[in-house]
């Protein structure tokens, strides 16, 4: 009938603007964007958890032997505190000329030697040393290397390279520019950079720098200790 109401009695009329399906929808949205920082959260958590399990030997065994027991320790070389990391551009090469990384070194323990290639007698007594040290270890001198870096030209003597290739294992040798080595190793106060034999840590990293013409055995009982206090985590070979 015209004019009249046709509406249902009792009936709502829907509003005409979608505004009020657009004001429900928001706090759905919020939900997802708290879930989604909750989960970051957690994930960072357990990242954090799995570095700290895998670090944890590593500390604990640094922590064993330079802070838990310095009253028994006595060590013989000086120790370098922090140590120091190669720097991941040191300049390494084979004596034939060959780019060598850096990091190729790391995942042993390293006793190195410096010295430029005439090898004088100072560096062959060390080149002596290193090789009977890494023999005298016994099952534990397969994570032991010996590094013999060769400063400057030229190259070094054939009966100087026989000697340093007997032994179980040939000494590894590597060219390295003097000035990028002084960025990396230290001598004590009133010594030349040859004149010590220095111990890396399989992470890379210079800790101990043993005195000018060492004591082979406590050298070696130096070396001993360092291998107990990293059995947990370090392994023979790379």
């Amino acid at each position: 009938m015209s004019g009249s109401d046709s509406s249902a009695p009792g009936s709502v009329a829907l509003p005409e603007s979608p505004l009020g399906l657009t004001v429900h929808a928001m706090p759905a949205a919020a939900v997802d964007g708290d879930g989604a920082a909750e989960r970051t959260r957690r994930g960072r958590w357990k990242m954090f958890v799995v570095l700290a399990v895998c670090a944890a030997p590593v500390v604990a065994s640094y922590l064993t032997y330079f802070v838990i027991r310095p009253e028994s320790r006595n060590n013989y070389g000086t120790l370098i505190t922090p140590p120091r990391e190669f720097p991941a551009d040191l300049p390494l090469a084979t004596l034939g000329g060959a780019a060598v990384q850096a990091s190729s070194l790391r995942d042993q323990w390293l006793l190195v030697v410096v010295a430029d290639a005439a090898c004088d007698a100072g560096c062959e007594r060390d080149l002596f040393l290193q090789r009977q040290l890494r023999e005298a270890l016994g099952s534990e001198k397969d994570r032991v290397e010996k590094v013999w870096l060769v400063t400057g030209a030229g190259t070094p003597r054939p009966e100087v390279l026989s000697a340093i290739a007997q032994g179980s294992e040939p000494a590894t040798v590597l060219r390295v520019p003097p000035d990028a080595l002084a960025r990396w190793l230290e001598p004590a106060s009133g010594h030349a950079v040859n004149e010590h034999v220095y111990v890396v840590d399989p992470m890379g990293r210079w800790m101990m720098r043993m005195p000018p013409e060492p004591e082979p055995a406590r050298v070696k009982r130096d070396i001993e200790r360092l291998l107990r206090a990293s059995a947990s985590w370090d392994r023979p070979g790379r």
